[in-house]
């Protein structure tokens, strides 16, 4: 089964406060490796059904008539495409630790980023000052990707609608510091409170806001307003002359409204229980075993070892495994993995992608069989297909990438109970803290935080320092049976490909892999 549906005036930024700043540029070859409408100097603008009206480049202290000028400076030498892409962001940050708030900090930016496309190289300068003269150096130095007659500017934008996929009761910018600081000073006493070995609560907090315009050279206006919030609560404990720590951590595209009493008591209860039952864990195994995945964060393995192989920039330059798989098999038939920008309120969620292009739900395994890799708009030209809506970018400053969004395996068949029972000797994978992966290749090897023995059919002790070591594509034909206790991850993950890090989604349900190296502190 798939998530249910349920899962499913201006910034007032002052132009003065940022500091202006000088065109830079990336020219880029085949790289491998979160409105209102205007109205137009040359011809109208028209909305489409749903769309605001409004004007969205005022927000940034422009009119249509400047960026048609900038973008006609970006299309002097032809190319195949042009994008705008504007931003402005505030972010604001708080840190507790020892029972204070002891870091906070505020950051406001704006700018613009010029991208030429010419085949699969792309020209791209962008700008931290919003004059004419930076907006045009920039765009002069986007166009030098390209060595052809110009290009007109279109003669009228239309501007796309957008759905709500995370609606909010309350902006950001409205919420008090002193009400933020409040619910973390909470959190940490009730923390702190839970057990008496708590010895210490680490907590970082963060609010972001977005607002980002598109415009581009076939015409299209693409604007949204982008919430994001994440809490992190480390817990460390100590026991008889013995210390350990653990953490919890909730993420979503929502406003204040976000923290509820459910999640504010969940994350404290993760965090402390993944950290005390540190206190009963048995060295790890050592050898090749099954793995028992659990369900939500476990998506994490998916994602790093599966899912970035299954990114369109690396089918077109034929680095990944799942070059040539399209149509074939590469699981069995009761596995399906989606990646989704539409489910509300989640932290991969997406009204469109960065490059202006409708988010969606687009399926990558379905009933075992790989049906669809995740496109940008150059590699869905490359492809002959449309773009899927992963191409995303960190800001202004970079350029867009195929990225994941939400990306998840679906329910199977198959109980917990009966997963569990099916496993002689193994090991069940609850909660991950880091790994690594070899994205072509898809070898991965990553650090179970918290896991617990399977002996004769049943979860028995708790174990810790261990890692997993295996292949990707191996492990995903390795997946013989599917749980049907999906769950998606309220995490604050974030990925990380070409020198650009964006939020993302993760989730899975219970997973059974029939074998995988296992690195713990003695034989099996």
């Amino acid at each position: 089964m798939a998530p249910s549906d349920n899962e499913r005036k201006r910034l007032d930024l002052n132009r003065r406060e940022f500091i202006g700043g000088t065109a830079a540029t990336a020219l880029m070859g085949s790289a491998a490796l979160a409105l209102p409408g205007c109205h137009g100097g040359r011809g109208p603008v028209t909305g489409a059904p749903g769309a605001q009206t409004g004007a969205p480049l005022e927000r940034f202290g422009l009119t249509d008539a400047l960026a048609r000028e900038v973008m006609a400076r970006a299309l002097q030498s032809g190319g195949d495409f042009c994008d705008l892409f504007f931003q402005s962001s505030r972010i604001n940050y708080l840190g507790v630790q020892d029972h204070a708030v002891n870091r906070a900090y505020s950051k406001a930016e704006i700018g613009l980023g010029v991208r030429v496309v010419r085949g699969v190289e792309t020209g791209y300068a962008f700008t931290e000052s919003l004059d004419r003269a930076s907006m045009l150096q920039a765009a002069e130095v986007a166009a030098a990707v390209a060595n052809g007659a110009a290009r007109k500017v279109p003669t009228a934008f239309a501007v796309s609608a957008r759905p709500r996929y995370y609606p909010h009761d309350q902006r950001w910018k409205g919420v008090s510091t002193k009400r933020k600081v409040a619910m973390l000073q909470e959190l940490d006493k009730v923390t702190s409170a839970r057990d008496k070995r708590v010895s210490k609560v680490n907590i970082t907090y963060r609010d972001e806001e977005h607002f980002i315009t598109v415009l581009d050279a076939e015409g299209r206006v693409f604007t949204d307003y982008q919430p994001m919030t994440v809490c992190y609560l480390k817990c460390v404990a100590e026991q008889k002359g013995r210390r350990e720590a653990n953490y919890a951590a909730l993420a979503g595209r929502a406003g204040f409204e976000f923290y509820n009493q459910e999640r504010l008591s969940r994350i404290v209860r993760e965090s402390v229980d993944r950290t005390l039952v540190l206190f009963d864990a048995v060295e790890g195994p050592v050898g090749d075993m099954p793995v028992v995945l659990g369900p939500g964060s476990s998506g994490i393995l998916l994602h790093e070892a599966i899912g970035h192989g299954m990114e369109a920039d690396f089918a077109r330059s034929k680095t990944t495994i799942f070059t040539d798989k399209i149509g074939k098999k590469v699981a069995e038939p009761f596995v399906t993995i989606a990646d989704d920008g539409t489910l509300p309120g989640r932290r991969g969620s997406i009204h469109a992608d960065d490059e202006g292009n409708p988010s969606q739900r687009t399926v990558l395994v379905e009933n075992g069989i790989l049906r669809s890799f995740m496109h940008d708009r150059i590699s869905a030209s490359h492809f002959k297909i449309a773009p899927t809506g992963n191409g995303r970018r960190e800001s202004f400053r970079h350029i867009p990438l195929p990225r994941m969004r939400n990306t998840y395996m679906l329910a199977g068949p198959h109980s917990p109970e009966e997963i569990i029972r099916s496993v002689k000797k193994g090991v069940y994978a609850e909660h991950f803290s880091n790994g690594q992966v070899q994205i072509g290749a898809g070898d991965y090897s990553f650090y179970v935080k918290n896991g617990t023995l399977i002996e004769d059919g049943k979860l028995t002790r708790p174990i810790k320092d261990v890692n997993i070591i295996g292949n990707g594509p191996e492990s995903l034909a390795r997946a013989t049976m599917v749980g049907k206790d999906f769950a998606l991850d309220e995490g604050g993950w974030t990925c990380g490909k070409g020198g650009q890090r964006v939020p993302v989604g993760l989730g899975m349900p219970t997973v059974k892999i029939s074998s995988i190296t296992v690195g713990g502190t003695k034989k099996g």
